[in-house]
């Protein structure tokens, strides 16, 4: 590459600034379950999650999928100096999404003794109740996250999202669980933290797009945001609710202390999506600017795919090979039930994030939001039939297995169509050095797990020697590109400088 992609610039130094959000919120996510877990029995806790699994499904129905359609048009209305369209898509869609959401909430509300009933567990009715208000609030939750998205300014998003809202969620619990209110502490931490974060997101958000928001209205045309946003609200439907089937399936054959467990070893397996989670927001907006130039878009996916494997294979490792450890040391000795659901979980997460990630965003920046609703359908699908046939013999491990082999099955199809569609595919030289240096990192980290019997030296140690093993074959293979280089410039000038770049970039 000869001249400088502005764009890989752009994607490292603001893909950095949701890495540090997405850690402290990841850290402060990981206290907030450990607290939980510590304080309620994991009965308690697996009817938390059950309560907030149905809102989570029902919020989707909620705002349509049209928060989405933010993110993909105002960057491109932006680009051509329309800022009033640019206000237009935002305003409409707020307005839409206040609308669906409150008449949601009151569906839900009125049917809260219902789904209490079915699954068998009447304290879930109070919960529901309470959480029904969250669904307007998260409606209106996503309309500024993708909002943030869409100019590319996402150290506001990591106020509203990583800091605000955590902090304020764990300080809330905490306070309510040492008075002994149990559940309706781990309910009421929730809705305060979720008004919070609202609040001042708002506030940050109106003071720093002040221009944009003060721009004259232009109202812009329905129709083509209802095309862009339908399937992905459909999409979001059946991803949602593939993201909380095992919930919904374990609660129905199982008790909520295995949903309790089985959610934890959930939490520490989706972990890996850290990446790719910190990447995906500005990704996809610089895809859909730049998607008339297919050249521009493969290299830049092929940038993102060797980070997100780069970064999230070596955490894979150690957290597959140590997961009872982890378990037994973040929470307590019997969530390391769970073990086996970390270690298919990560395996699958790894896989599907590297190539687009089970929201399909390179698919939706290209524009392809059938083929991503095409997809969910599938992910939907398959573990609904894998984790239902599976659980009644294999407990959480069926359910386990379900999502993964979901999760596996997508991360297929995607590398398929997009190369069908536009020829685009990740597999290059320097792809293959990244993945292969798996290999001795799995070897050096295995005996470690084996030899060590404390649970604590065994989480302290291995990712010394898996990151340490898979850092050096990296150097010792000449993995580094000079697209490498321009990313770790970005990060900081100290990381380029120590960075052993000899690799060609293909």
């Amino acid at each position: 590459m000869t001249d400088q992609d502005e764009g890989v610039t752009t994607l490292a130094r603001q893909g950095s600034i949701t890495f540090v959000g997405n850690v402290i919120n990841g850290v402060l996510g990981f206290a907030i379950v450990m607290l939980m877990t510590r304080f309620v029995s994991p009965s308690v806790y697996g009817l938390f999650v059950l309560a907030t699994s149905v809102i989570l499904f029902m919020q989707v129905f909620a705002n349509l999928g049209l928060p989405l359609a933010i993110d993909y048009f105002v960057p491109q209305h932006l680009d051509a100096g329309d800022r009033g369209k640019a206000k237009g898509v935002i305003v409409q869609v707020t307005a839409t999404v206040l609308v669906t959401s409150s008449l949601v909430a009151l569906v839900l509300a009125l049917g809260a003794g219902a789904l209490a009933e079915f699954f068998q567990e009447p304290p879930l009715r109070v919960g529901l109740l309470l959480l029904s208000v969250t669904i307007p609030m998260l409606a209106i939750y996503n309309v500024l996250l993708t909002s943030y998205y869409s100019i590319k300014k996402l150290q506001y998003r990591v106020i509203m999202r990583d800091l605000v809202r955590p902090i304020v969620r764990f300080a809330v619990t905490a306070g309510l669980l040492l008075a002994g209110f149990g559940l309706l502490g781990l309910v009421a931490g929730y809705i305060v933290g979720l008004f919070v974060a609202i609040t001042v997101g708002a506030a940050v958000f109106t003071y720093k797009a002040w221009d944009l928001l003060t721009t004259e209205i232009e109202l812009v045309a329905t129709g083509p945001l209802v095309r862009y946003s339908v399937p992905l609200a459909m999409t979001s439907v059946v991803f949602v609710l593939m993201g909380h089937v095992d919930y919904f399936v374990l609660g129905f054959f199982l008790d909520s202390d295995d949903v309790g467990i089985y959610r934890v070893g959930y939490m520490l397996g989706s972990g890996l999506m850290i990446i790719f989670n910190s990447l995906s927001p500005v990704f996809k907006p610089l895809i859909a600017e730049s998607r008339d130039d297919i050249e521009l878009v493969e290299q830049r996916f092929r940038i993102m795919a060797r980070w997100i494997a780069g970064i999230t294979l070596p955490v894979a490792i150690f957290l597959s090979l140590g997961a009872s450890s982890y378990l037994a040391v973040l929470y307590t000795p019997q969530y390391a039930e769970a073990a086996a659901v970390v270690a298919l979980l990560a395996a699958a997460f790894l896989f599907n994030v590297t190539f687009g990630g089970p929201d399909g965003s390179l698919l939706q920046g290209l524009g392809y939001s059938r083929f991503v609703f095409a997809n969910t359908l599938v992910l939907f699908g398959a573990n609904l039939v894998v984790s239902f046939t599976l659980v009644p013999f294999l407990g959480m491990e069926g359910a386990a297995i379900g999502s993964a082999t979901a999760l596996f099955l997508v991360g297929g199809l995607t590398l398929v169509e997009i190369y069908s569609l536009d020829g685009i595919h990740p597999f290059t030289r320097d792809f293959a050095k990244v993945v292969g240096a798996g290999l001795p990192a799995t070897v050096a980290g295995a005996p470690v797990v084996y030899v060590l019997e404390s649970d604590y030296v065994i989480a302290a140690v291995l990712p010394i020697v898996v990151v340490g093993t898979y850092a050096g074959t990296l150097v010792l293979t000449d993995a580094f590109t000079d697209d490498d280089a321009q990313m770790a410039a970005a990060f900081s000038p100290t990381l380029r400088k120590w960075l052993p770049v000899g690799g060609s970039g293909q």
